[in-house]
């Protein structure tokens, strides 16, 4: 209890950070602290005076108040609304992360990268070529060190990296230590990327989808008859009988597929080897010499096997699982890592952007990605085209998601409702992989109907080698504690296919818990997430079966050498920075609470602490709940803000103030 404050005294205690003795405290900062004082009192002045909880539960507490003592008009109850109702959804006006300066001066790549006179463009070039009217309006460096310079002895960003006074020379040349690039020379430190020929393919719809198109031909026969098939955003194509101009097979006018809208059909049927005059062979054998590929197909038994039962498997987190983020997990003890959620149709499609989530680095032994969709066609196509283009060791299916966004199309836990396009997503991803296909599912979609214990049966039917099961429904989102009894269940139903369990697992306690209810393995998700790197330490702490009180000083490294892979991941010029910013900042620091500090062992993942003072002043400004501590924080790591910086949050959250 010497520990808790009030919310004057923390903040107070903040404030004097930059006196003397502070272990973060900067006195050339002096003025900027001051700025931010300013901008915390106004912030404060918005939230109630009650000094024991944080502001989300505060707002709740007094609308019960209000709802049970006065009923007034319904004036009075429109000036109250707006108040008590819950923030949901994106922030779609906020502001681009980029400073405004970074398009206005951006140099060329091909000055970047040594060879000027190598334009393509040449003279229509809208990028800058003359090094000295760039470096003009550069902003200044934001360190000495350059960590992309330190690791593999040259740094491809150039002029253009914000730490590039450690590797410029005379003429603003980049310096190369020789020595230390030989070492990296030919090592592949990052798989999985999206060459030009491919996405050239991809755009242009001439990749071949050979085993896709033979296993969505014979889709008609069974389900053909459209009953349980049907989800909101979904057409069929009315004139499937009819031929499509340029096809010359017999077989090919028919067209069981069900086209996401959008989409060309037309198109679509064009990328038919039948169709195609390239050279590539049909998929009906011919007389003459037929290879293994022509005649046999893999069975079931033949494939590799996914063999992590026991082990410790890092969920796929949206937007926070990235590469950089995985690297400290794998550091900590994660067995098994799997890539961000990725749209399949935007895999189709060659984006770059979302290419970038299946980038796979070397030390992850153990990798998948995860697919989100919701028809067989396009589902089994992304199947067909990663097997054969990147090196992942499984396949996730996404029938967890519960963002409206995913949902109202189809996909994510609306597969759990529509169990005919669900089967044939996994027959056919099944059929076109070389490696095990797992499901992540949850309990249902409304609160108290479960219906993962029915599905299980037919997923390892259809011949998934894993099902992922979170103990929530998609009406919980993350609200309330996981079912964990459910899950038990569920878990003798799946045997002899292995089944994981999700949700709530912030300790070795926990961890022990779930392992006793008969599942095969547990996956661990938010409980590392909470709060940008706040305790990716949970895998050691499982594996070493102990609680680790973690001092600020070790929590501050770990924010630092995410900030180094960032800068490794996403670059180290003006772009890679402020993305790596972003994900260092966000609103979830004060989640984790020290373990010293604790009244009782294990934390909860629901629970809330309310004010409190840490044992020194780092650990009380991870502790804040005020966004400038979040971005003070961020710029002890990467140097000042852009002046035009301004942080808010992608999605609306009841706790953001």
């Amino acid at each position: 209890r010497r520990f808790l404050t009030s919310k004057e005294e923390f903040h107070a205690f903040l404030r004097a950070g930059s006196e003397p003795g502070s272990q973060v405290g900067d006195e050339g900062k002096e003025e900027k602290k001051e700025e931010d004082e300013e901008k915390k009192e106004e912030q404060e002045e918005q939230v109630s005076s009650c000094q024991s909880e944080p502001p989300a539960k505060r707002v709740r507490a007094e609308d019960l108040g209000q709802d049970e003592e006065n009923q007034e008009g319904a004036g009075a109850d429109e000036k109250e609304l707006p108040e008590r109702k819950r923030a949901r959804g994106q922030n779609k006006s906020r502001p681009c992360m980029k400073p405004n300066h970074y398009e206005q001066s951006r140099l060329c790549p091909s000055v970047t990268q040594g060879c000027p006179g190598k334009c393509f463009y040449g003279p229509r070039c809208r990028f800058l070529h003359d090094v000295g009217e760039y470096l003009a309006g550069k902003p200044s460096d934001l360190g000495q060190r350059c960590v992309l310079f330190d690791t593999f002895g040259r740094c491809p960003y150039g002029v253009t990296c914000r730490f590039a006074c450690a590797h410029l020379g005379d003429g603003h040349q980049n310096i190369v230590n020789a020595a230390l690039a030989q070492q990296w020379e030919g090592k592949l430190l990052v798989r999985n990327n999206l060459s030009k020929d491919l996405q050239h393919q991809l755009r242009k719809r001439k990749f071949v989808f050979q085993k896709a198109e033979e296993y969505l031909r014979g889709l008609k026969p069974r389900g053909g008859d459209g009953k349980g098939g049907k989800a909101m955003g979904e057409q069929e194509v009315s004139n499937c009988a009819a031929p499509q101009e340029g096809l010359g097979d017999g077989d090919s006018h028919e067209c069981p597929v069900l086209w996401e809208q959008g989409e060309d059909p037309k198109a679509e049927a064009l990328q038919s080897p039948s169709s195609r005059g390239d050279g590539v062979a049909p998929s009906v054998p011919t007389v003459g010499p037929l290879t293994d590929e022509d005649v046999t197909k893999l069975r079931p038994c033949e494939k590799k096997k996914l063999e992590i039962q026991g082990k410790l498997y890092l969920a796929p987190l949206t937007t926070c699982g990235n590469l950089p983020f995985r690297r400290i997990c794998k550091r900590f003890g994660a067995d098994v890592t799997c890539g961000e959620m990725a749209v399949c149709t935007n895999l189709l499609q060659g984006q770059s952007s979302e290419w970038a989530l299946l980038k796979r680095h070397h030390t992850e032994d153990i990798f998948g990605v995860q697919l989100e969709g919701a028809f067989p066609d396009t589902m089994t196509k992304c199947a067909e085209l990663l097997n054969r283009t990147i090196e992942v060791d499984f396949v996730d299916i996404n029938v967890g998601c519960p963002i409206d966004l995913v949902y109202k199309k189809g996909g994510g836990c609306a597969l759990m409702t529509r169990s005919n396009k669900f089967e044939q997503i996994v027959r056919g991803m099944n059929s076109v992989l070389d490696v095990p296909l797992t499901v992540k599912i949850r309990t249902g979609v409304q609160e108290k109907i479960n219906v993962a214990h029915k599905i299980i049966p037919k997923i390892r039917e259809w011949g998934a080698s894993m099902v992922t099961l979170h103990g929530r429904s998609r009406e919980q989102r993350y609200t309330r504690s996981a079912d964990w009894e459910y899950i038990a269940e569920c878990a003798k139903i799946a045997s002899p296919m292995p089944l994981f369990g999700n949700g709530d697992i912030l300790s070795y306690e926990d961890a022990n818990r779930a392992m006793e209810m008969g599942v095969s393995g547990i996956m661990i998700a938010r409980q590392v997430f909470v709060g940008a790197l706040i305790k990716p330490w949970l895998f050691t702490e499982i594996k070493e079966q102990r609680h680790w009180d973690i001092s600020s000083g070790e929590r501050f490294d770990i924010l630092k050498d995410f900030t180094n892979y960032g800068l490794e991941h996403w670059g180290s010029d003006t772009q890679g920075v402020e993305k790596t910013r972003t994900l260092t900042a966000v609103p979830s620091h004060p989640r984790y609470i020290p373990v010293g500090l604790l009244e009782h062992l294990p934390q909860r993942i629901n629970e809330r602490p309310p004010y409190y003072l840490g044992r020194d002043y780092l650990e009380t400004l991870m502790a804040s709940q005020n966004v400038d501590d979040w971005i003070r924080i961020s710029e002890l790591l990467l140097g000042p803000v852009p002046p035009s910086f301004t942080f808010l949050p992608k999605h609306k959250a009841n706790s953001y103030r």
